[in-house]
C-alpha cells in the first residue's frame, strides 16, 4: 500500500469521523507501513491502535488549523488526505441551489469555505512539513459535478463551483509545492456517489451499481493514489483510476 512513501510513514486524515473518511482509516491500519495517523474529526474518536493520535478538531476554524499544526508539530508529513465535503446541511437550511432563483449568498460563502477554501489552508497550514526530500501525497475529495468542461446537466450552482475552485487550488498548489518538494503529489480525487450522509437524500436516483460503500471507495482511492507520480502532481482523477477534466 502506497510503496511509494516510506516505512513508518506519517499520515493526517481530515474528516475522520465520516464515511469515507472511516474508510479510508481502516483500510491504512489494515497495514503495517504507516507509522504515525493523526485523526481529525470534529467528534471525539477512539481508536486501539497505538499508531492513531485523535484529534478533535474542526479545521474549518483558525483555531482547528493551529490545533492540527500543533499536533504535528513540525514533523515530515507524507501523506495528507482530506475528506471533508459540504452538500447540504438541514441544520443552516443548505441543500442544492437547482436554480438561479435558489442563489443565497450566505449558502454560497458556506460551500465555499468548507469545500474549497478549507482544503488549500490545510496545505498551507502544513506547508513546512511537506517541504524538503521526502515522498509526500495529499489527496482532497473533489466532485466530478465540479468539472466544468463535464458540466452538461446545470443546477447545484454552489457545489459544483465550490469543487471547481478546490481543483484550481490544489492545481496552482501543486505548481508552488513541486519546488519545494520534487516528490510532492497533490490530487484531486472524485470518489463516485458513496453511501454516506452525504450523498443519502440522492440516493434514489443513483443507477443500479453506481452507488459504492466507503470501504469500496477507500480501496480504490489508495489505488489511484498508488498508481501517480509526481509529473502527474495537480491532476484530476475518479475511483476508477480515470482522468476527469477540469
Amino acid at each position: 500500500m502506497l510503496q511509494a512513501l516510506p516505512e513508518g510513514f506519517t499520515a493526517v486524515m481530515t474528516g475522520a469521523g465520516g464515511g469515507i473518511g472511516q474508510a479510508m482509516l481502516r483500510r491504512l491500519l489494515k497495514s503495517d507501513r504507516p507509522g504515525r495517523v493523526i485523526a481529525v474529526s470534529r467528534q471525539s474518536l477512539e481508536h486501539e491502535d497505538r499508531r492513531v493520535e485523535n484529534l478533535k478538531a474542526d479545521v474549518t476554524t483558525g483555531e482547528g488549523l493551529k490545533a492540527l499544526k500543533t499536533q504535528l508539530d513540525g514533523a515530515p508529513l507524507h501523506l495528507l488526505f482530506n475528506a471533508i465535503g459540504l452538500l447540504h446541511d438541514e441544520r443552516r437550511g443548505i441543500s442544492p441551489d437547482k436554480r438561479l432563483e435558489d442563489l443565497d449568498a450566505e449558502t454560497l460563502s458556506t460551500l465555499f469555505h468548507v469545500n474549497a477554501i478549507t482544503p488549500v489552508l490545510l496545505i498551507q497550514t502544513l506547508v513546512d512539513s511537506l517541504k524538503g526530500h521526502h515522498p509526500a501525497i495529499i489527496a482532497s475529495l473533489s466532485a466530478r459535478v465540479g468539472s466544468i468542461g463535464d458540466n452538461r446537466l446545470g443546477g447545484w450552482y454552489g457545489y459544483r463551483a465550490s469543487k471547481a475552485a478546490h481543483n484550481m487550488f490544489l492545481r496552482t498548489a501543486a505548481v508552488e509545492l513541486a519546488r519545494y518538494n520534487r516528490q510532492a503529489i497533490v490530487l484531486n480525487l472524485h470518489p463516485g456517489t458513496t453511501d454516506t450522509g452525504l450523498s443519502r437524500p440522492f440516493q434514489r436516483r443513483v443507477p443500479e451499481g453506481k452507488l459504492f460503500t466507503p470501504d469500496f471507495v477507500a480501496a480504490r482511492l489508495l489505488a489511484v493514489m498508488e498508481d501517480r507520480r509526481p509529473d502527474e502532481s495537480g491532476s484530476f482523477w475518479d475511483w476508477d483510476g480515470k482522468p476527469v477534466p477540469f
